[in-house]
């Protein structure tokens, strides 16, 4: 009797082809999701677009802005069938090994103020609370909602 095959972990960056199947989970997970043109265009502007897939199936994505000394982390996402197994860490480790290899001092982000969740798995990482945006998130036509901002300090090596 032979074992199933290993699956394969592998990440990618977004390339166009890859937008149909990250939208239909981005659809899935946000009130107020990424329109293709906001994906296009953070490919355009030269963005941190990374992919994590097992196999052949997208189990998360995340996009980050690189400053001089920083990044930004714009959208991170876990495909809804895989979420709360671990798969948010990942692609935190991930975003934190690239953050070291260009030298950032810090990744920051925000989080909706309802969205404990997130922002349990960001302090459980190591980010910290550091300010609020006001009515930073739509909730409706009128309504908005405010932002935690949360920051993580990257150890800086002598």
């Amino acid at each position: 009797m032979s074992l199933p095959p290993t699956p394969q972990l592998r990440w990618s960056n977004l390339r166009i082809d890859d937008l149909d199947r990250l939208l239909e989970v981005e659809n899935q997970c946000y009130s107020h999701p990424w329109t293709r043109g906001n994906f296009i265009d953070s490919m355009a502007m030269g963005y941190a677009m990374q992919l994590l897939w097992v196999d052949q199936e997208l189990i998360g994505y995340f996009v980050a802005m690189q400053g001089v000394d920083e990044l930004h982390l714009l959208n991170i996402t876990v495909n809804p069938r895989h979420q709360r197994q671990g798969w948010a860490k990942v692609l935190l480790e991930q975003l934190r090994s690239w953050a070291t290899t260009v030298q950032a001092q810090a990744i920051w982000l925000e989080v909706r103020i309802s969205n404990l969740r997130a922002q349990q798995i960001y302090l459980q990482f190591g980010f910290e609370s550091v300010g609020l945006r006001k009515r930073y998130y739509p909730l409706s036509h009128v309504e908005r909602e405010d932002a935690m901002v949360m920051r993580y300090l990257l150890p800086t090596t002598p």
